[in-house]
């Protein structure tokens, strides 16, 4: 069984992928069921995080979000049965690859795929998906009436963000960094209330808010990184990106930051702004559902409201052409360095 893995250098900035044989599927047993993959999505490997984990291995598989057909069901399987098709994230500590052709899942890392939705579709919005409802319902409360502002919203993520927002009846603010992500969010419909170009350097993301606003400020942001310094002692790939002064000045009064910048650091006086302002940060991780089964029941009922949203159009992903299998590694070394615009997918 040949499946796509990350071979890691010391310094674990030098990652290679490559196809590699594994021992056969073994026999379902427990809460386990055999799946057949019919399609795999990509999303980065965030090797850090393995590290402090404890899981980094030789070989780390990838591919976890996956959808295919349930071929058999262990003893103790209570929500699935053969022929049943199911979409999924694999868990972390999983040894196997996504591009595996046969996969034993646990139950419990998967829902039922809608009989409308592809599996295309279904295997490349279930993690942007998840991602977004962390960010506007779990860590916040979006409702009418909200502004939210999606940085880079033309991206995979951020488009999931925008329609979410948007079903929730808010009033959505989204930067691009490209004229074409710039015509792509215009074109959305319902309609984002305004889009700002920050790649020319001639509108000022905060005063551009706070326009918008009156000047109340932006209920919630959900960004895609920050600078945490000056722009010429950021690397290349973080210099388009906003500074953390500007996110704290456009919040507004009780306003709600969501982070995906994992070493966001504050200093005392930023703490005090936001402290005058009772405003809060929360940091986006969605492998906290793998890490804790303590709310797995809420997990899987986002996964299966994500399958619905999908189904009834309120969801409508940012989805590249499917790939042969051939491809993956490629595929897979770009989207590890953020150089894709649109989810990579691999049709098996």
């Amino acid at each position: 069984m040949k499946g796509l893995y990350c071979q890691l250098a010391e310094s674990n900035e030098d990652i290679k992928f490559l196809f590699q044989d594994k021992e056969s599927v073994p026999s379902v047993y427990g809460h386990y069921v055999k799946l057949q993959v019919k399609v795999c999505a990509f999303s980065p490997l965030n090797t850090k995080l393995l590290k402090e984990l404890n899981l980094q291995e030789d070989f780390l598989p990838i591919g976890r979000e996956v959808a295919g057909v349930v071929l058999e069901v262990g003893p103790k399987v209570r929500f699935f049965k053969p022929n049943d098709e199911v979409v999924g994230i694999l868990p972390l500590d999983c040894k196997e690859s996504g591009l595996s052709d046969i996969l034993l899942v646990h139950e419990h890392s998967l829902v039922k795929k809608p009989e409308n939705v592809s599996w295309v579709d279904a295997a490349g919005t279930i993690c942007d998906g998840l991602r977004a409802y962390m960010a506007l319902h779990t860590h916040t409360h979006v409702s009418a009436g909200t502004t939210v502002l999606v940085m880079e919203g033309a991206n995979p993520f951020g488009t999931i963000v925008i329609q979410l927002a948007h079903h929730r009846g808010a009033k959505v603010i989204s930067t691009v960094n490209t004229l074409e992500d710039k015509t792509y969010l215009e074109g959305l419909r319902p309609t984002v209330a305004k889009v700002i170009n920050l790649s020319d350097g001639k509108a000022d993301l905060v005063d551009s808010c706070l326009e918008e606003t009156g000047g109340l400020g932006v209920n919630i942001v959900v960004d895609c990184g920050v600078q945490l310094y000056s722009k010429e002692d950021e690397p290349v790939v973080k210099q388009h990106l906003p500074h953390k002064h500007d996110i704290l000045s456009l919040l507004s009064v009780g306003g709600h930051w969501v982070t995906t910048e994992e070493n966001l650091q504050l200093d005392p006086p930023d703490s005090q702004f936001l402290f005058r302002k009772a405003a809060t940060i929360s940091f986006l991780n969605e492998e906290v559902w793998q890490l804790s089964n303590m709310h797995q029941g809420k997990y899987l009922h986002i996964l299966k409201d994500v399958m619905e949203k999908l189904a009834s159009g309120t969801f409508r992903p940012q989805l590249d052409e499917p790939i042969p299998i051939y491809e993956a590694s490629v595929a897979m070394e770009m989207v590890q360095k953020k150089q894709v615009k649109k989810k990579q997918i691999v049709r098996l």
